[in-house]
C-alpha cells in the first residue's frame, strides 16, 4: 500500500525542512505598491481585490461586485478590446485610467486557468524613448564572441540600465547549484564573483515560476502585504493562482535570506536557453527601489536576447568540437591507408585524443588488447572499470562520472589518475569501449554561507534562516575531478561515433588483405548498421552489406561490380567519374551524393571511399561507406522553416508614412532577429540533431516575447517627447 505523502506547506507555513515545497504561487496577498483585482471576465464584476486597492484607486469604496466600467477610467474599455486576443503565456501590457486618479497606470493583465480576468496596476512612469539605449545594447550582446564577455557585458548593461547597486549573472550547474558567473556592483560592496550557493537555495516550485514569468520584482523587502479580499474565489472557491503575477507576495524565508544579506530590494531577469531555466540575471539594490514597467519590460527583453547568444554560443563550442572530431577522424582513415591500422593516429600524438575533452589520460579496449596514453590506472585497473561500466551504458549513449570512487567505492585506489571517468562503446562487443580519465583536483570552492550548517528555526516566521551569515565560506573538495561539461560529453560520443566507423571501415579492409579472416569480417560488416561495401582491385564487389543494399535500393545480387553503381544515383555521370578516379588514380573521394529514387525525393548520403593500398603500385581493392544524410535535411528544412517564420511573424514593413517610432521599432526588432537568426545557424550546424527542435523553438518563442515587449515600448516611445528619463 503507497505512503500517503504530506501535504505541502501552505504559502508562509514552511520551515527549512520542507521550504522546498512551499505552495509560493498560492501567495494570497501582494506588494502594496500596486493593485490587484480578478474579474469575472464575461460581465467584468469584481470578484475579489487586494486589501489596498480602494485607496489605491483614489477612495472608490468597497470594489467587490462592481463592474469595472462604473469604477471610471478607460480600463474597462481596453481590458474588453483586449481580453480576447491573449494573456495566458505572457500578460498583456496597457496604460490607463482607473478610479479618481488623474494620474495614468500601467495594467498587466492576464487569465486565470478557470477563466478570470487578473489585472494587476501600479502607476506608470513617464514615457520615454530608450531606443538608442535598447539598440546600443543589443548590438552588444550579439558583437559578444565568448560565453565570459556576453555574461560581463549583460551584467554591465543591466546595471547601466536599471540602475541597481549590483547586478550578477548566476549560472546553474548539472546538479542545480548555482555560481557568480559575472557581476558588477558598486566598489565599496563585498564582492560575490565566483561564489557558489547551493541548489537548496532556489526551491523547484520557484524555478518554475521563473520559467514562467521570466522578471521578478521585490520593490522593498520591509514591506507590509496587502492581502486578497477575499482570500478564496466566490466562483470556485480556491486560491488565486498567482504564478503570473508581478506584484505576488515574496515567500517569508525567501525575506530573511534577502536580510540576512543586507539586500533591501530585487529584480530578477530569467535566461531560458533551450527552454530550461541556464541561469538569472539578480540585481541588489541596498535600499527599495520601484522600477517602472517599462524599465522592467527593457530587461526582460534583453534577458530573451542574452539567452538566445547563450544559446548560439554553446552550439558554436559543440561545433568546435566537432571539428576536432572529423580531424582525428580523417588521420584515422589515413592511418589505415598508409599503415594498414588506425590506432596509431589515436596514440601518436596524444594531445589530439586528450583535447577535445581536456582529459589526462585515455585507454583504448579493443579486441582483447589495451593501448593507453596520458596518466591512466593499471591495465588490470582498467579492464575491472571496463567490465563495471558496460552494464551501465545504453546504446549510443556514454559513461559519465566525476566522482568514480564515490560511485564504486572498489576503484577508490584509483582517485589519484581516474577520479573522473567518460566512457564510449566503439564497437557492438561487450569489451571494446574507448575510456578518458581525469585525475583528482583537490580544489576549494567558495560558498556565499556554509551550506552544511544546520538551518535555525524559531516560532516567528520571520527567525526562518536559511543561513545566518553570508560570509564566504570555503570548502576543500576531494576525491573529485572537474565535472564533465555537456561539450565533452558530445565530443566523447562524436569520437565513439567516428572510432565505431572506422572499426567497420578497418575490418572491411581486412576482407582484401586476411582471407583467413573473411568469413568472421564479413559477419561483422554484415551485422553492422553503417552501409558497406568491398571491391577487389578489378571493381569486382566482394561484400555490400545489407545495410548498404537496402539503402541504395538493391536486390541482393544486383551489385556485381563497381560500374554498376552509379545507376542508382541521380547524378550518374558525376558518380562513375567519381569511382573511375578512385579505380585509375586511388583517389579517395569525400563528398555528397544523391540516391535515385522514384516514390521520393531521393536520399542525400554521404559518400567515403578509398583504395586499400599495398605499397606504391599496387592495390589492393576498394571500400566505401555511405551515410544518410536525412539529420542534416532535417536541419537545414528546420533552419529554413525557422528563418521563413521569424521573417513572416516578425519583420517590419518599410512604409513612407511610417513615424519615427515605427523606425526605431523596425530597427530594434531586426537587431533581435539578427540575434535569432545568429543563434539558429549555429544551432542547424551542429552534428547533434536530438536537441534542434526544442532550442529552436525556444528561440521562436523568445523572439515572440521580444516583439511583444516592443511592441508595449514603442507605443510609449510614440507619445514619449523629449521626456527625460525618470528616475526608478
Amino acid at each position: 500500500m503507497p505512503i500517503a505523502q504530506p501535504e505541502p506547506p501552505a504559502f508562509g507555513g514552511a520551515n527549512l525542512s520542507n521550504c522546498e515545497r512551499e505552495q509560493i504561487h498560492l501567495a494570497g496577498s501582494i506588494q502594496p505598491h500596486g493593485a490587484l483585482l480578478v474579474v469575472r471576465e464575461f460581465d467584468q464584476v469584481v470578484l475579489q481585490a487586494s486589501a489596498n486597492a480602494a485607496q489605491f484607486l483614489g477612495g472608490c469604496g468597497k470594489l467587490q461586485g462592481k463592474k469595472l466600467r462604473a469604477l471610471g477610467g478607460n480600463l474597462w474599455e481596453c481590458a474588453h478590446c483586449l481580453a480576447n486576443e491573449r494573456g495566458e503565456r505572457i500578460p498583456i501590457a496597457i496604460r490607463c485610467h482607473l478610479g479618481d486618479l488623474d494620474d495614468p497606470l500601467n495594467a498587466l493583465l492576464h487569465r486565470t486557468s478557470a477563466g478570470e480576468l487578473v489585472i494587476e496596476l501600479e502607476r506608470a512612469g513617464p514615457q520615454v524613448d530608450f531606443s538608442s539605449e535598447i539598440e546600443l545594447a543589443l548590438q552588444s550582446i550579439i558583437g559578444s564572441t565568448t560565453l565570459s564577455s556576453l555574461c560581463d557585458t549583460s551584467a554591465r548593461l543591466v546595471k547601466e540600465i536599471a540602475g541597481y547597486d549590483r547586478v550578477m549573472v548566476y549560472r546553474f550547474d548539472a546538479e542545480g547549484h548555482g555560481e557568480v558567473f559575472a557581476e558588477t556592483r558598486k566598489p565599496e560592496l563585498e564582492a560575490f564573483l565566483g561564489n557558489r550557493y547551493p541548489a537548496s537555495d532556489i526551491p523547484q516550485i520557484a524555478r518554475r515560476l521563473y520559467e514562467r514569468n521570466r522578471v521578478r520584482l521585490l520593490a522593498d523587502i520591509n514591506y507590509t502585504p496587502a492581502p486578497m479580499e477575499p482570500r478564496l474565489s466566490p466562483i470556485s472557491g480556491q486560491e488565486l493562482d498567482m504564478s503570473m503575477c508581478f506584484l505576488r507576495s515574496a515567500s517569508p524565508i525567501h525575506i530573511q535570506y534577502l536580510k540576512n544579506m543586507g539586500v533591501g530590494a530585487t529584480l530578477v531577469v530569467s535566461l531560458m536557453v533551450g527552454n530550461r531555466l541556464w541561469g538569472l540575471i539578480s540585481c541588489h539594490h541596498y535600499s527599495p527601489r520601484y522600477p517602472h514597467f517599462e524599465m522592467r519590460a527593457i530587461c526582460e527583453l534583453l534577458g530573451e536576447v542574452i539567452g538566445t547568444r547563450i544559446s548560439a554560443l554553446e552550439s558554436f563550442v559543440h561545433g568546435q568540437g566537432e571539428l576536432s572530431v572529423r580531424r582525428l577522424e580523417q588521420k584515422m582513415v589515413e592511418s589505415i591507408s598508409r599503415d594498414g591500422d588506425w590506432r596509431s593516429a589515436l596514440f601518436d600524438n596524444a594531445r589530439s585524443l586528450l583535447l577535445p575533452l581536456a582529459a589526462t589520460g585515455a585507454a583504448l579496449l579493443f579486441e582483447d588488447q589495451i593501448q593507453t596514453t596520458g596518466d591512466v590506472p593499471g591495465t588490470s585497473d582498467i579492464r575491472a572499470l571496463g567490465r563495471w561500466i558496460f552494464p551501465k551504458m545504453k546504446n549510443g549513449d556514454v559513461f559519465v562520472t566525476a566522482n568514480l570512487g564515490a560511485d564504486e567505492p572498489a576503484f577508490s585506489a584509483l582517485t589519484g589518475v581516474a577520479s573522473g571517468v567518460v566512457a564510449t562503446r566503439v564497437s557492438s562487443n561487450d569489451d571494446e569501449m574507448l575510456i578518458w580519465f581525469r585525475k583528482e583536483r583537490v580544489r576549494t570552492v567558495t560558498w556565499g554561507g556554509n551550506p552544511l550548517k544546520p538551518p535555525s528555526s524559531g516560532d516567528d516566521p520571520s527567525e526562518l534562516s536559511p543561513r545566518r551569515s553570508f560570509a564566504q565560506w570555503h570548502q576543500v573538495v576531494e576525491g573529485t575531478s572537474d565535472p564533465w561539461t555537456a561539450a565533452d560529453q558530445t565530443s566523447a560520443r562524436m569520437i565513439g561515433a567516428s572510432v565505431t566507423d572506422v572499426i567497420v571501415q578497418f575490418r572491411a579492409v581486412r576482407i582484401v588483405i586476411a582471407k583467413d579472416q573473411l568469413d568472421q569480417v564479413r559477419r561483422q560488416i554484415r551485422a553492422s548498421e553503417l552501409q558497406v561495401l568491398v571491391a577487389d582491385a578489378d571493381g569486382r564487389i566482394l561484400e555490400s552489406n545489407p545495410a548498404f543494399e537496402k539503402l541504395v535500393g538493391a536486390k541482393k545480387g544486383a551489385l556485381r561490380t563497381l560500374d554498376d553503381l552509379p545507376g542508382y544515383f541521380v547524378d550518374s555521370v558525376e558518380v562513375a567519374v567519381r569511382l573511375d578516379a578512385l579505380r585509375s588514380h586511388r583517389r579517395p573521394w569525400r563528398g555528397e551524393a544523391q540516391l535515385q529514387d522514384k516514390k521520393t525525393d531521393g536520399s542525400l548520403l554521404h559518400v567515403r571511399a578509398d583504395a586499400v593500398i599495398a605499397g606504391p603500385d599496387r592495390t589492393l581493392g576498394f571500400v566505401l561507406l555511405l551515410t544518410d544524410l536525412a539529420d542534416r535535411k532535417i536541419a537545414d528544412a528546420a533552419r529554413r522553416r525557422f528563418q521563413d517564420g521569424i521573417l513572416t511573424s516578425h519583420r517590419p514593413h518599410s512604409s513612407p508614412m511610417a513615424s519615427a517610432a515605427d523606425l526605431k521599432a523596425q530597427k530594434l526588432i531586426s537587431n533581435v532577429i539578427e540575434n535569432a537568426q545568429l543563434a539558429a545557424l549555429e544551432i542547424t550546424d551542429g552534428a547533434n540533431t536530438t536537441n534542434m527542435s526544442s532550442l529552436l523553438e525556444s528561440i521562436r518563442i523568445s523572439v515572440a516575447r521580444a516583439a511583444e515587449v516592443l511592441e508595449y515600448l514603442s507605443f510609449d516611445i510614440e507619445d514619449a517627447g523629449s521626456a527625460a528619463k525618470p528616475e526608478a
